[in-house]
């Protein structure tokens, strides 16, 4: 999952009715082919590197789990299209929200969006954390009374790394940058390839020969509605499209190529390390192995470049607000970005688990943004599918589906999500 655009402000997101006259859509100038490798990005991220875990939870069968979550995201995302077309002011997710429900819709929409990318963001410190204790074991600083160790002295490196490249006001150089996720997914996934299949370690990891496992199955759904979270870019994707009429064969092609890497990641994962897999797969590598530092040190890459995307809408709104409330000042957005990234090295240290934590992030709030808002801000602007028609039936049918889907979620996931991690603190 990826979020490169901001998702609401004063000026990256105006309300509907003030953005544009309505019918003055600008036709925009980006591609098909380019527009496909944004939405494959937007849909790339760090969930490559827990879908074995997910795996080994739901068992083999949860495979098919992964494939119905994408149909159904991929069906939501066409929702968020035809939300689009219903009124040309619209320009951003949150738009969507307050063309369905007014304020509250908007305040709701970007209430989950903004707590899913803080996450996220603490999720990076974590996963960054993880892995440079891999490459680095027992290390350990002493600063008078003060002593850091492990993965708690990378999270606060990470985060010094990090702090900087988030007092940018420009971000144009750090987009650029977000856009090797895409090929960053597939070094990663070819570099675990080449450790099974060359450096020796094998596709005979010891796995359960139960084909599904009921009591996982939350957990496993969570992590991979994780993986397919780029709503919040769809709206930025749809308006960018030279061919608007192309956008559904745009999304099915993300989608198809996104579901193609995920699934090649969770068979191989878990075929090398069975249900022993741990919450990052790279975790589990031979730390010696060339191919395996290629792939941990291309995962660190990744986050570090887009913590600041992550972080950067919820710092836009704080400092608008305090804006309004004391005018201007140039150490405004140094110390709000400064105190946010502070905090989320806080929430890091506290809850150090990153599978737990995403799949609550998947099961919770993306859940809430990649299907449920969809299907109801649908319902709420265009009314309840007919029945008697056939075509409007099987639309019914998909977005009730989809919401029953999405409630199963967030309700099991939630809840197994929240246990485990009470359970490991």
């Amino acid at each position: 999952m990826s979020h490169a655009v901001p998702l609401l402000g004063k000026k990256e997101a105006a309300r509907p009715e003030q953005a544009a006259p309505k019918g003055a859509r600008n036709d925009g100038s980006a591609s098909f082919v380019r527009t496909c490798l944004n939405g494959v990005n937007a849909l790339s991220g760090v969930g490559v590197l827990s879908v074995p875990y997910a795996l080994s939870e739901g068992g083999w069968l949860s495979l098919l789990l992964l494939a119905a979550v994408a149909a159904a995201c991929w069906y939501t995302g066409l929702l968020v299209g035809r939300c689009m077309d219903a009124d040309p002011a619209i320009r951003t997710y949150p738009d969507i929200g307050h063309r369905a429900f007014g304020r509250p819709g908007r305040l709701l929409v970007s209430s989950f969006l903004y707590a899913e990318v803080y996450l996220v963001a603490v999720g990076f410190l974590i996963l960054d954390g993880d892995n440079l204790d891999k490459l680095f074991p027992d290390s350990s600083v002493v600063l008078g009374p003060v002593s850091l160790a492990g993965k708690q002295l990378f999270v606060v490196l990470v985060a010094l790394m990090v702090a900087p490249t988030t007092w940018l006001r420009s971000l144009g150089v750090l987009a650029y940058v977000s856009a090797a996720g895409v090929f960053a997914s597939v070094v990663v996934v070819l570099s675990v390839l080449w450790v099974a299949a060359v450096d020796g370690v094998g596709f005979s990891g010891r796995a359960t020969t139960m084909p599904l496992r009921l009591a996982g199955l939350p957990t496993a759904l969570g992590l991979y509605t994780f993986c397919y979270c780029g709503h919040a870019v769809f709206p930025t994707l749809y308006t960018c499209m030279k061919q608007k009429s192309q956008f559904p064969k745009m999304l099915a092609i993300c989608f198809v190529l996104c579901t193609l890497n995920y699934g090649s990641m969770a068979v191989l994962g878990y075929l090398m390390y069975g249900d022993g897999v741990q919450s990052q797969v790279t975790l589990n590598l031979p730390a010696a192995r060339l191919s395996s530092k290629i792939a941990i040190y291309t995962t660190l890459v990744n986050p570090l470049a887009k913590y600041a995307l992550m972080v950067t809408p919820i710092a836009t709104v704080i400092e608008e607000r305090i804006y309004v409330a004391a005018g201007h000042g140039s150490a405004v957005p140094v110390a709000v970005r400064t105190l946010l990234v502070l905090s989320t090295v806080v929430v890091a240290i506290a809850l150090p688990f990153f599978g737990y934590l995403m799949a609550l992030v998947g099961s919770f709030l993306s859940v809430g943004v990649c299907m449920l808002l969809p299907c109801v801000c649908y319902l709420r602007i265009f009314g309840a599918p007919s029945v008697k028609c056939r075509r409007t039936a099987m639309e019914a049918a998909a977005i009730f589906g989809i919401l029953a889907l999405g409630a199963l979620a967030a309700v099991t996931g939630t809840y197994s999500s929240v246990m485990q991690i009470i359970h490991h603190l």
